[in-house]
C-alpha cells in the first residue's frame, strides 16, 4: 500500500463512520517533543469531528477537527509517525511506515461486532457525580437543594471536577501517616478549597489541615462561615499576602489559583522552600516578561502586541515548569478546563522528585531564557533562596 492510499483508507473509514479509535506512535523525528497523538470520533454540535489528544513529554493538548476536514490534519500527523495502532467496527489495524513511507497494514477482524461511541453523547464520570448531592457545593449554590447541578453553573462544575481529578492523580504523593498541610494561596470564593477539603477529607478519610489565603476581606470572611456551617472545622481562611505569609516550616501540598503575575512565582518559591510534595498552579496576569522579551529573530510574531502578549503568557509558564524541574520537581503544564469556558486554562503540575538536573537540561533552560533576554523572578527567588546555583 502507498502512502496516499493509507491516507485516503483512514479518511474513508473516519467518514463513514467505522473508526471507534486510534493511537499513532513513535515519531520519526525526537526533536520535535510529540510523542504520541490519540484519536477517537465525538460528536460536537450534532457535528462528527475527529478529537486530537496530543501527548509530549510534560503537555497534554487537545484539538477537535470536524471530520469532513480531517485529511490534511492526518496527512500531516502519519508523515510525522512510523506506527499506528487502529480500531474499526470490524477490525483491528497495526499500520507501519517505513523511512521511505512504504505502507504496512496488518489486520485482525473483529471478534464481535462494535459500535462507535461519541463520547461527548456519553454521560461524563465524574469523580463528584452530577446527581448526588454534596452539601458544599449546594452552600455554594452550584447545586440545587435537592442535588441537581445548576444550569449556570454546570461550567463551575466541570471546573470543580477537572481539579478533583488533579487532586485524585496527587493522593499517591501525600503522607498517609501523620496530618496533611495544605496551603491555597489566592482562594478567592473558594469553590476549589472546599472541593479539595471535601475530597480528601470527607471521601478519601486523609487527616488534613488547609489554609486559604486572600487579600480580600470580606471574601474571606464569608468563606470562613460556610467552613462554619459545613463542619469543615480543619479549614481555615485568613485575609494576607503571599509574600508575608510565613507561619510554615513545612507545607505538603501548594495550591496556588489565579494569583496575579509574580505573586504565582513567589507563591512557586516558597512551595519549594517549605518542600511541598505537590504543587498545582493556575497563573493568571503574566505580565513579566511581556516587557522583558527582546529577541530579532521572533520579531515576526512580537511585533503583534495580541501575538506577544500570548507568546509571553506561553513562555511564563514553560519557563516555570522548567524551573521546577531543575529544583527537584515532575514538572508538567496541563489542560485545566476547555478553552471556550476561559483563557486561563493551564495548570502547573508539580511532584517532588528530589532528582538533580544535568548540564543538558540546565544549559537548555538557560538558552531559551536567553534567547527572550528574560530576567524571571522565579529564577532570581530560587538562586536568592540557595536551589539554583
Amino acid at each position: 500500500m502507498q502512502f496516499e492510499e493509507l491516507v485516503e483508507k483512514l479518511v474513508h473509514r473516519m467518514q463513514e463512520g467505522t473508526f471507534i479509535q486510534g493511537t499513532i506512535s513513535q515519531p520519526r523525528y525526537k526533536s520535535e517533543g510529540l510523542q504520541k497523538v490519540k484519536l477517537k470520533p465525538v460528536e460536537i454540535k450534532k457535528e462528527v469531528h475527529i478529537q486530537f489528544e496530543y501527548h509530549y513529554e510534560r503537555i497534554l493538548k487537545h484539538e477537535n477537527i470536524k471530520v469532513a476536514d480531517i485529511q490534511p490534519a492526518l496527512q500531516q500527523l502519519l508523515e510525522q509517525f512510523k506506527q499506528m495502532q487502529a480500531e474499526f467496527t470490524d477490525e483491528k489495524a497495526h499500520i507501519q511506515l517505513t523511512k521511505k513511507f512504504k505502507v504496512s497494514w496488518k489486520a485482525e477482524k473483529a471478534t464481535s461486532t462494535k459500535t462507535v461511541d461519541l463520547s461527548h453523547n456519553r454521560k461524563k464520570n465524574y469523580l463528584l457525580d452530577d446527581a448526588t448531592p454534596y452539601p458544599f457545593l449546594i452552600r455554594l449554590g452550584v447545586q440545587s437543594a435537592e442535588g441537581k447541578v445548576k444550569k449556570q453553573k454546570y461550567d463551575k462544575f466541570r471546573q470543580i471536577n477537572r481539579f478533583v481529578e488533579f487532586i485524585d492523580d496527587a493522593l499517591v504523593h501525600l503522607p498517609k501517616d501523620r496530618p496533611v498541610r495544605i496551603l491555597d494561596f489566592g482562594s478567592g470564593k473558594s469553590y476549589l478549597t472546599f472541593a479539595l477539603y471535601h475530597y480528601l477529607h470527607i471521601e478519601k478519610g486523609l487527616d488534613i489541615r488547609v489554609t486559604g489565603l486572600d487579600l480580600k476581606k470580606e471574601v474571606i470572611e464569608e468563606c470562613n462561615v460556610i467552613a462554619k456551617d459545613l463542619g469543615y472545622d480543619q479549614l481555615e481562611f485568613l485575609v494576607g499576602d503571599i509574600n508575608d505569609y510565613n507561619d510554615e516550616t513545612a507545607v505538603d501540598m501548594v495550591v496556588t489559583l489565579h494569583a496575579c503575575d509574580v505573586a504565582t512565582d513567589m507563591a512557586l518559591a516558597r512551595a519549594v522552600k517549605w518542600g511541598a510534595e505537590v504543587i498545582l498552579s493556575v497563573p493568571c496576569c503574566q505580565h513579566e516578561l511581556f516587557s522583558q522579551v527582546q529577541s530579532p529573530a521572533l520579531d515576526v510574531m512580537l511585533q503583534h502586541g495580541l501575538i506577544k502578549e500570548r507568546f509571553s503568557a506561553l513562555a511564563t509558564d514553560s519557563i516555570r515548569a522548567e524551573l521546577l524541574t531543575l529544583v527537584g520537581y515532575d514538572a508538567q503544564l496541563l489542560e485545566f478546563i476547555d478553552m471556550e469556558h476561559t483563557p486561563k486554562n493551564i495548570l502547573i503540575r508539580g511532584f517532588k522528585t528530589g532528582k538533580s538536573p544535568s548540564a543538558e537540561a540546565i544549559g537548555k533552560y538557560e538558552a531559551f531564557r536567553d534567547l527572550l533576554n528574560a530576567k524571571p523572578f522565579l529564577e532570581r527567588a530560587l538562586k536568592d533562596a540557595g536551589y539554583l546555583s
